[in-house]
């Protein structure tokens, strides 16, 4: 007869690891069964191996659709990891017991939309209710862990004691649960509990003298085998599963993803205190006391930061933690007395010292290892490999990486950045370089996130190298891409990532796009990143001929388009025009040897013709005496003409706009332009000046302060009390009018 004993532990609970130690000492199984898909069988040897220092996760996958796939994290304090290096210290086999990954993939895979699923939930869902924090609240605790010492440890019961008596409470729990049965959950939780009997009931089969199964604790009264139902039963409840095709493997996990906070199911609130009790509670120093040990290691994070915190505080503060445990009728100080304590005594009564301590020591930032035995897609051992030649490996702290493109090794990580970026791996994002204009420098800001794995094991189908794999998938999105702009933008991604093979891909389809391309606005949005992809081309050492010979043929087809597609734009499109004819501008400023005489003819053909939109033709015009083509008298006349009583008063205003887009340098330094806008303004009919002012906030909004400031007195020196020969006063009655309208628009009274 097998002697069955059932360990319902808090998963990543110090307490129940605790517990569990003591239970498999008392025990001696011949078995030890875990709560986990059978499929980590394969995997759970690897937990011996000296390499492997938690926090890490298991990580099952769908061979075939890598975005289907859980993490099953474990820390130094789980349970479960307790369990299993105390069967690896005796050379106890360890099993895992629970629904296959292979049927709940398939099972996933037949919902909708699981192709536009974000990747990998960070545990299985659902996921039960935290039963001992329920039991914990019950009993007047905020933390579930400090019950469990309180209620549970400080009792010093035998091991297997506590344990009946938790799974007796979670008993009861569940017979109130009056939840439906075709629940989705609750379908889920039969499904599992179902494959975990079955599983168990074959372990028994064998003739094993004593099995211990180590189950979260929501599980532990349906497995007893005294209550099992038929293996009827339980066949049918799994009868006719789906099953998938799946890999499992090791990956680094983090402190911070332990949290429960970031979505993780089963997570936990505290992982660096959990790691603090359950070292404290290993411990061979009888002498230390948890919470004075916790409070120094809160000091020496508060004076890394440069803030004080003396001895004398520190004592001082576990008084405080030791009364208000007291107070609040608990045998000893928790989590919530400790910071309590230490905001009152060492941080001066401040949360901000306090959400420091929280983010540095509560949660903390340790990021395990895994040993390189772990099985692993080539992709991945790569991506190891390439990050151990740059000297550039993954951590959980957030971290500012400068990189100095002159220098090779350094040039060598950006590469490798821009190429996950393609591939979706997003280890870095760009940040702000600081004030330098140069083009030798980048910033990244780098976080790695465990699930970035599933990314890796995700980008693998597209090759086994990460330059291989990235220059396939950049091929496969030129073949989708929706725009030109897109493409130009996707040619330049494989400038800095140095994909020669990736530049010829979109060449190709861009090529072949652009041939066939109708309209101008695409054309335009297309010359930027062209540019930008022949100038810096040589810098990197990439052949940009192809490039070249394309942008070349857009910017001929786009000036040839351009005064036709100008005509009869509305509102909406004469923003679009406007916008796009600016990024070709600056597009073609990026190349000094490429001839704009075309580009010029056409913008003279916009600027000069009555039919085009007002912002599209003042653009023109103000591009073209940037240029130095047009005379500023010959603006001055445009000008006037566009601003006469002739021309309806918005679309001067949008003309006006166009011209002065940008910078305030026309109106500040050229007094009869200055002057013209002025008289303009004062001469607005009232019925149409409501609808003007909108579009000449607009304008003026744009200008600095100071150069707001410059216009302001400009005209009002013009405009002010005669204070010598030809200067016209003003006229205070007069303005009233505008006074009272000016006032409307500030919501102010204005008075007669």
């Amino acid at each position: 007869m097998t002697d069955v004993h059932v360990l319902g532990i808090r998963h990543h609970g110090p307490g129940s690891a605790r517990s569990v130690a003591e239970a498999l000492a008392t025990l001696r199984p011949d078995l030890v069964l875990i709560e986990g898909p059978p499929e980590l069988e394969q995997v759970v040897p690897l937990v011996s191996d000296p390499a492997m220092v938690p926090p890490v996760a298991a990580l099952i996958y769908a061979a075939d659709q890598p975005r289907l796939a859980s993490f099953y994290p474990l820390a130094e304090f789980s349970p479960e990891w307790v369990a299993i290096q105390w069967a690896a210290s005796t050379g106890t086999p360890v099993r895992t017991i629970d629904l296959p990954a292979a049927n709940s993939f398939a099972l996933q895979a037949t919902a909708p939309d699981v192709e536009d699923a974000e990747p990998a939930a960070p545990a299985q869902q659902p996921y039960r209710p935290d039963v001992i924090a329920m039991l914990a609240q019950a009993a007047g605790y905020s933390d579930a862990e400090r019950w469990w010492e309180d209620a549970v440890e400080h009792r010093h019961t035998d091991p297997l004691d506590r344990f009946a008596a938790i799974t007796e409470a979670i008993a009861e729990i569940r017979a109130v649960d009056d939840r439906p049965a075709d629940a989705p959950d609750v379908v889920e939780n039969n499904r599992r509990e179902a494959a975990m009997r079955r599983l168990l009931r074959a372990a028994m089969r064998e003739g094993h003298a004593r099995i211990a199964v180590v189950c979260g604790a929501y599980h532990a009264p349906a497995l007893m085998p005294a209550d099992f139902p038929p293996a009827s039963a339980d066949n049918k409840v799994l009868a006719g599963l789906p099953k998938a095709k799946v890999a499992v493997t090791w990956v680094p996990w983090t402190s911070d993803r332990l949290r429960l906070q970031t979505g993780y199911g089963a997570g936990v609130t505290a992982p660096g205190w959990y790691q603090h009790l359950f070292a404290h509670w290993t411990s061979k120093d009888s002498t230390a006391d948890v919470a004075t040990t916790w409070l120094v290691r809160v000091a020496q994070t508060l004076r890394r930061e440069k803030l004080d915190a003396s001895t004398a505080s520190v004592v001082e503060a576990s008084r405080m933690a030791n009364a208000l445990a007291a107070v609040r009728g608990r045998p000893s100080p928790g989590l919530a007395e400790l910071d309590d304590a230490a905001q009152a005594v060492l941080c001066d009564g401040s949360s901000l010292p306090l959400a420091l301590v929280h983010r540095e020591l509560t949660v903390g930032h340790d990021l395990g290892t895994v040993p390189d035995s772990a099985p692993t897609v080539p992709l991945a051992a790569d991506l190891a490999a390439t990050q151990r030649r740059l000297r550039l490996q993954p951590s959980a702290l957030e971290e500012l990486l400068t990189i100095d493109l002159r220098k090779p090794t350094q040039l060598a990580r950006s590469v490798l950045l821009h190429r996950l970026a393609l591939l979706g791996v997003n280890w870095g994002t760009p940040a702000d370089t600081g004030r330098t204009k140069g083009t030798f420098k980048e910033a990244w800001t780098l976080l790695w996130q465990p699930e970035l794995a599933v990314a890796v094991v995700d980008a693998s189908r597209y090759g086994t190298t990460i330059a291989a794999a990235a220059a396939t998938c950049v091929a496969e999105r030129a073949q989708v891409a929706g725009s030109l702009a897109d493409l130009s933008e996707l040619l330049a991604s494989c400038l800095l990532a140095d994909l020669p093979d990736g530049i010829s891909a979109v060449v190709s389809v861009l090529a072949e796009r652009t041939a066939v391309q109708q309209d101008v606005v695409p054309l335009l949005e297309t010359v930027a990143p062209l540019a930008r992809t022949c100038r810096y081309g040589n810098v990197r050492g990439v052949d940009v001929t192809g490039v070249q010979r394309i942008l070349d043929a857009t910017v001929v087809r786009a000036c040839v388009g351009l005064p036709t597609a100008c005509a009869g734009l509305d509102d909406a499109a004469a923003t679009a025009m406007r916008r796009a004819i600016d990024s070709a501008q600056y597009g073609l400023s990026l190349l000094p040897e490429l001839s704009l005489d075309d580009w010029h003819r056409a913008l003279a053909a916009v600027a000069g013709s009555d039919r085009i939109h007002g912002s599209v033709a003042g653009r023109a015009t103000r591009l073209l005496m940037d240029a130095g083509l047009v005379e500023r008298d010959e603006v001055a006349a445009r000008l006037s003409r566009r601003l006469s009583v002739a021309t309806p008063a918005p679309e001067a205003a949008a003309w006006l706009d166009g011209l002065l887009s940008g910078d305030a340098v026309l109106l500040i330094h050229d007094q009869h332009l200055l002057q013209l806008v002025d008289d303009w303004v004062a001469g607005v009919r009232d019925e149409v000046f409501d609808d003007v002012l909108p579009l000449l906030r607009r304008t003026f909004s744009a200008f600095s302060r100071p150069e707001r400031r410059e216009i302001g007195e400009q005209v009002s020196r013009g405009r002010g009390p005669a204070e010598g020969p030809g200067e016209t006063p003003l006229d205070i009655r007069g303005a009233g009018p505008a006074i009272r309208a000016m006032a409307g628009y500030l919501g102010w009274e204005a008075i007669a």
